[in-house]
């Protein structure tokens, strides 16, 4: 029997629970639970998309690093047992370090970046950013290399993100609820105009 036929049999069952998904063979494929159902993800990521992530991460290291842990994918964020996302890039106050587990982050992460690809748009504007809402993700970014934007959303209390500013390449990003983060959004794209 092939690993997909196998991945296939186990997660027939719904809702699909994490321990069914840790107990899947690898078969190559890297996939989420969003309200219990189990999403491939799209192929492996551009190099745009690569480099953007570094460039982020870079500027996260250089900046947050002394209060925040940072993360990249592929790493399982547990929000319950049937929602596991695996976010671009998490930040997570070294305060709250207790949610950071060896089998992956056990909680809502204080900042969680999405790089969307063409595949990637719809899950991360609506599926995914509705499931980050549900857990109490504080603060939700979505970077479109293509655009060359980054959209900058806060939790509101009724559960739901509300845009608090959209920045463009020459702007300045900065964020009131993480106070270490301050730089140019061009920065981050600078490898991409090269390519």
């Amino acid at each position: 029997m092939n690993h997909r036929k196998k991945t296939e049999d186990r997660v027939r069952v719904h809702p699909v629970t994490y321990e069914a998904y840790a107990e899947m063979p690898d078969d190559g494929q890297r996939y989420e639970i969003i309200d219990g159902v189990l999403e491939a993800m799209s192929p492996g990521p551009s190099v745009s998309h690569q480099s953007v992530s570094r460039e982020m991460e870079f500027v996260f290291m250089q900046s947050c690093r002394s209060d925040y842990l940072i993360f990249h994918a592929p790493l399982d964020v547990i929000l319950s047992q049937t929602d596991v996302v695996q976010p671009d890039i998490l930040l997570i106050h070294r305060s709250r370090s207790s949610i950071v587990t060896e089998r992956g982050i056990e909680g809502a992460p204080d900042l969680v970046v999405e790089i969307v690809s063409p595949g990637s748009r719809t899950r991360d504007k609506i599926k995914k950013m509705k499931t980050y809402a549900k857990y109490g993700v504080p603060e939700y970014w979505i970077v479109d290399s293509g655009s060359r934007t980054l959209e900058r959303y806060e939790l509101r209390n009724l559960g739901s993100y509300e845009l608090n500013d959209l920045f463009e390449e020459s702007d300045t990003v900065a964020s009131d609820k993480l106070p270490c983060v301050s730089f140019v959004l061009a920065e981050i794209f600078k490898d991409i105009q090269r390519l």
